[in-house]
């Protein structure tokens, strides 16, 4: 999606005759950046290893966005038992022979995803408690995140990659249509420090 559209152009410092493909590529340049498809909404899938003895971790794509009418950006979960070891602080006496008696460790279970907390901004995931004490080595979680609207910091972005495209000498010509290939190649001259500063709260961050 272009995240620009022409009645803004003049309100970010760009004329009014730019060609929408300037915009277009400087989009789909800036998913690239972020490491997304796209910086609207959508839908992921992740599955994250979850450190021994915790129920809480980190989601890469920020930030969570609720689509309604969700309550929950998290869509659906599931979780595998971790494997207690008798004696672990983290797992008690009863939580280790249940695991044993049931076979618990290495399957997987479905999570009611209104059961999950959640923290937007960070992408911070808190899993209920196991009532015997249990958890879980790994998460699968489908979630939706993504701007709902997009902030003046994206668009401001956009606009100055196109600047930056316009000054460039080797791109600086009124067509049509522009090549996003040599357009990559010049990345790192299109993505100035405020570039990248305006886009890093949404560049994804693989995490666990």
């Amino acid at each position: 999606m272009n995240y620009l559209s022409a009645s803004e152009y003049e309100a970010y410092g760009l004329e009014t005759t730019t060609p929408p493909s300037w915009v277009t590529t400087a989009s789909a340049l800036m998913d690239a950046h972020c490491r997304r498809t796209t910086l609207a909404v959508a839908q992921y899938v992740e599955r994250i290893r979850i450190d021994p003895g915790r129920n809480t971790l980190r989601l890469s794509y920020l930030p969570l966005a609720l689509v309604a009418p969700a309550t929950s950006p998290v869509v659906a979960a599931r979780g595998r038992y971790g494997i207690p070891r008798r004696g672990d602080d983290s797992a008690g006496e009863l939580a280790f022979d249940a695991a044993q008696a049931f076979s618990l460790p290495g399957t997987w279970t479905d999570l009611d995803p209104s059961a999950i907390d959640f923290f937007a901004e960070t992408g911070e995931l808190a899993l209920p408690l196991n009532p015997l004490g249990l958890w879980y080595s790994e998460l699968e979680v489908t979630y939706t995140a993504g701007l709902d609207v997009l902030p003046d910091a994206v668009k401001t972005a956009c606009a100055q990659i196109v600047r930056n495209a316009q000054a460039t000498p080797a791109l600086n010509v009124r067509v049509g249509r522009l090549d996003r290939v040599r357009l990559d190649y010049f990345a790192d001259t299109l993505f100035d420090q405020n570039v990248c500063a305006l886009l890093a709260p949404y560049v994804a961050q693989k995490v666990g």
